[in-house]
């Protein structure tokens, strides 16, 4: 027996097409498969670039970020940061260490190696931004203030 569901009893929108999660799901889909397929390239999952850089990027006037302080800065669940991380440093491109004084906290940092994938891998990416929203281009600091807002 087959069941209907009343649309427009439970949904505010006439479609799928006019709600914004689900826009965002679709585009997301899209752009993450674009950008997954650049960096297989280079032998890296996106979240292994985004920690990656990120902490290239924090730790780049001489400064240090826990790999709590990490998570936080790329909206990522800390044990997952923990376990890309781990992955990370087996491969040579960071290393973790703990401060003195600090024994529970580590703090990564990016390794020769490292660095010269970061240098081929945000070329990558930023292509693929560029091809990806190349819609958006006249409009595009108005487009990265929304998303910032919703961030």
């Amino acid at each position: 027996m087959e069941s209907t569901v009343d649309w427009k009893k439970i949904s505010k929108f006439t479609g799928p097409e006019q709600s914004p999660g689900f826009l965002l799901w679709q585009i997301s889909t899209q752009w993450r498969r674009r950008i997954e397929n650049a960096l297989s390239t280079i032998g890296l999952t996106h979240p292994q670039f985004v920690l990656l850089a990120s902490v290239g990027w924090l730790s780049r006037h001489g400064n240090t970020a826990s790999q709590v302080e990490l998570a936080r800065h790329c909206k990522m669940d800390i044990n997952m940061t923990s376990q890309i991380l781990r992955t990370l440093e087996k491969k040579g491109y960071v290393a973790r260490s703990q401060h003195k004084g600090n024994d529970r906290s580590k703090f990564p940092r990016v390794t020769g190696s490292g660095s010269e994938l970061i240098e081929k891998a945000l070329p990558l990416v930023e292509s693929v931004d560029r091809e990806f929203f190349a819609k958006w281009q006249d409009d595009v600091g108005t487009y990265v203030a929304l998303l910032q807002r919703l961030v």
